[in-house]
C-alpha cells in the first residue's frame, strides 16, 4: 500500500473482499489470488476491478497487482498481469483494459509496459484531495 493514500483498516478491507466477490457474482471475473507455484503460499492479487470516478475514460476496466513487499522484483506481477490479459483474451472478456497508478509509482508502471500497455497520459485522480502527493496519476490501456 506504499502508494495508496492509508492502509486499510479491518472494516475497510472486509467491504474491499466483499466487492471483490461480488464482482465475480456479476461479471465471472475480478481479482484474482496470486500464489507462489512452489508452496501454494498466498502473496498477493492480481486481475480486474471495475472503476466509475469521474474521468474523461471512465467508467472503465482496470488491470490492478498487490504483492506483498517480500515478492516485489520476482516478476510475479507481470507473469500473473499477463496471465489475467490472455484469459481475458481467449475468453473474450473484455474490449478495453486500463491501469493507472501515482506518478511516484515507477515500479508499477514499468510492469503496465512490460505486459504491452499503451501510455495514454497523466490525469488528477479525482478522489484524492488537489494538494496530495500521490494525486497525480499515469494512466495506460491495453486492447484487447
Amino acid at each position: 500500500m506504499e502508494h495508496f493514500p492509508h492502509t486499510l483498516s479491518q472494516e475497510e478491507s472486509d467491504a474491499f473482499a466483499e466487492r471483490i466477490v461480488a464482482e465475480f457474482k456479476a461479471f465471472g471475473w475480478g481479482l484474482y489470488a496470486v500464489e507462489l507455484k512452489s508452496t501454494a503460499r498466498f502473496i498477493g492479487y492480481c486481475g480486474f476491478h471495475n472503476f466509475s470516478f469521474e474521468a474523461e475514460f471512465s467508467p472503465g476496466v482496470e488491470i490492478g497487482w498487490r504483492l506483498g513487499h517480500a515478492h516485489w522484483h520476482h516478476g510475479y506481477a507481470t507473469e500473473a498481469a499477463l496471465a489475467c490479459l490472455e484469459y481475458a483474451r481467449s475468453k473474450q472478456l473484455l474490449d478495453r483494459v486500463y491501469s493507472f497508478t501515482s506518478t511516484l509509482n515507477r515500479r508499477s508502471e514499468r510492469v503496465m509496459e512490460k505486459i504491452g500497455m499503451e501510455r495514454q497520459g497523466t490525469f488528477k485522480h479525482p478522489l484524492l484531495p488537489e494538494s496530495h502527493p500521490l494525486q497525480k496519476h499515469v494512466l495506460y490501456r491495453i486492447d484487447l
